[in-house]
């Protein structure tokens, strides 16, 4: 394979995808929409002799001409954000799922052997938990009643306290977002299509991608942005429910180097594998770090004790199956990727629009 179109190749990922393609040797073109919301930063930049067509994925045309002589295929376009989704369903549906079906669609027939689509680890709702005696719990969620009572943690089916443990691909799918029944829909596309017409496909699911490059004025973008905007502007991080929630902070360098390797390697065919960090953090502890990485120390993130539709309490990645099957290890852990990250953001305008997109939520009840 040496030529590769990147749809949303522009994006945050993107960019980090293109270049580790070109980096080693792989002719990419890109296929962006170059929407305001992701783009509304700057500058487009990418590499030299990266050829680049502007269309939405859902444009049949622009996509059959951006699929003409390439050998496979990295699928990232899609519309992300939790919390938007949540009213902006049909923009949801429509540049995930439609624009999914248009692109493989479009390659029947065509001699393309691969396929690696970006999932998200959304998709699980919560992460797998543990009870006292070990037992493993696949599917588990909050009662809303427990949550508006500000009792955040999920508990056992007889009210047992639990313990939130790494997630691996074997834990059930619990579509709990707008974006999460998207970002499955778009992974099952992929492989079901792959199975009929013998296209080598995989599914990567992200969990949180961070780096230099996000849309720092974007609301919807990575929390590591969305805190690195408000501190920028003197604002504190804003963070719901207790701020003790656990997530995985994985860097867009790793990501890059895991969709090569999803290219690459053919034993790949046809899985869905976690792409993380396989550590966890509080998103509270996330905050205070960044706060003092960027010099503000004494602005303390605001706690709003309030929950978001569609949010999940704990989600962290196992990232056994990246190891033997793609020979992934993440290269840039949080702590010490922070002061590249923090450099990136005092020379890049963040325009803070956090209190536009709670107030969008509030507005139509998605926060109780």
């Amino acid at each position: 394979m040496s030529k590769i179109l990147v749809t949303g190749g522009c994006g945050f990922i993107g960019r980090h995808v293109t270049e580790e393609l070109v980096g080693k040797g792989y002719e990419v073109r890109i296929l962006d929409a170059l929407i305001d919301q992701v783009h509304a930063d700057g500058e487009i930049a990418i590499p030299e002799g990266v050829e680049l067509l502007r269309g939405d994925v859902r444009d049949r045309e622009a996509v059959r001409e951006a699929l003409d002589g390439v050998d496979a295929v990295i699928h990232l376009a899609a519309e992300v954000g939790v919390g938007q989704s949540m009213y902006e369903i049909a923009r949801y549906v429509g540049g995930n799922d439609l624009g999914t079906a248009v692109l493989i669609e479009a390659m029947i027939g065509l001699p393309i052997r691969r396929i690696v689509v970006a999932s998200s680890m959304s998709v699980y709702g919560e992460g797998l938990y543990q009870g006292p005696d070990g037992t493993r719990f696949n599917r588990i969620r909050r009662r809303p009643e427990w949550v508006r009572a500000g009792q955040w943690e999920p508990r056992g089916p007889n009210g047992e306290a639990l313990q939130p443990v790494a997630t691996d691909e074997e834990k059930l799918v619990d579509l709990a977002s707008i974006y999460a029944l998207t970002k499955y829909a778009q992974e099952r596309q992929v492989l079901i299509f792959g199975e009929a017409y013998e296209v080598e496909a995989v599914a990567l699911r992200l969990f949180n991608v961070f780096g230099a490059g996000q849309a720092l004025s974007n609301p919807y973008t990575g929390v590591l942005a969305n805190f690195a905007a408000r501190l920028a502007n003197g604002q504190p991080p804003t963070i719901f429910e207790d701020g003790e929630q656990r997530r995985d902070f994985v860097h867009v360098r790793d990501v890059a180097l895991a969709f090569r390797l999803a290219l690459e390697q053919p034993q790949a065919r046809g899985h869905v594998i976690n792409i993380g960090s396989g550590q966890s953090y509080s998103v509270s502890d996330v905050a205070v770090m960044l706060a003092e990485a960027m010099g503000v120390p004494d602005i303390a993130p605001e706690i709003l004790g309030k929950a978001r539709s569609g949010d999940i309490r704990n989600c962290f990645a196992d990232i056994s199956k990246a190891r033997e099957l793609l020979g992934f290890e993440p290269r840039y852990r949080l702590e010490q990727s922070l002061g590249p990250f923090v450099e990136w953001v005092r020379g890049t305008a963040a325009v803070d629009r956090g209190a536009e997109m709670r107030r969008q939520l509030e507005e139509r009840g998605l926060v109780s």
